[in-house]
């Protein structure tokens, strides 16, 4: 059989731009779609603006979103711009909120999870809730509506650690109830059904607050 890690699952998938000036890049990234290079597929949002930006001063990568998610992403096209978006990371002040479909129904309308994650370095890429070692991650959450067996939700992440969101969702002490296309911590359908759709920063030039929203294709 081929190796399916040496498919790349962006070939036929376009990167939207939602708002460009000199400084920055806003984008929307598929679902499938790698933010930067992995060990067997270079093709990701950092070689698509590699090449469209090749006159770009900065790293353009400021943060990343999960192979599976899609939504908005950062693009910083100078140097500049990129230190100062990443500060705003840093310090917690860039707002963002994403869109969830979740495999069941939820009980309450709103809460928060605090569940520290660390690698589970015995089966990657999977993270793991660990009061002894793991790095603080918080996670406030409400519900959009309920629709048969699913609930549709809002998550709005404190942190930004790797796979928070879809762990906070499916753990016995989070919301115990996983993202529907969850093929670590749930079941695999079309896709995970997990999307970054508003993001409010200030801007790193203008200094202006300024957000984005692009709504999910589910």
């Amino acid at each position: 059989d081929k190796n399916p890690m040496l498919k790349n699952p962006a070939i036929g998938k376009e990167l939207t731009i939602l708002y460009e000036d000199d400084a920055l890049v806003v984008i929307n990234k598929p679902a499938e779609f790698l933010s930067v290079p992995g060990k067997n597929i270079q093709d990701s949002v950092f070689l698509r603006m590699k090449q469209r930006y090749p006159k770009a001063t900065g790293p353009l990568i400021v943060h990343r979103l999960d192979m599976s998610t899609s939504g908005i992403m950062l693009i910083a096209k100078t140097k500049k711009a990129n230190k100062i978006l990443q500060e705003q990371f840093i310090n917690r002040t860039v707002y963002k909120r994403y869109v969830a479909l979740l495999d069941g129904n939820l009980k309450t309308d709103t809460g928060m999870i605090n569940l520290p994650l660390r690698l589970d370095i015995n089966d990657r890429p999977r993270q793991l809730v660990c009061y002894e070692y793991g790095k603080t991650a918080e996670t406030k959450w409400e519900v959009i509506e309920r629709v048969k067996n699913q609930t549709l939700v809002y998550l709005y992440p404190k942190t930004g650690r790797t796979h928070q969101l879809r762990v906070h969702c499916s753990h016995l002490l989070g919301l115990n109830t996983p993202i529907i296309g969850d093929d670590l911590y749930g079941k695999k359908a079309n896709r995970l059904h997990l999307h970054a759709e508003f993001i409010e920063f200030k801007h790193p030039e203008t200094k202006e607050i300024i957000s984005f929203t692009i709504d999910a294709e589910f």
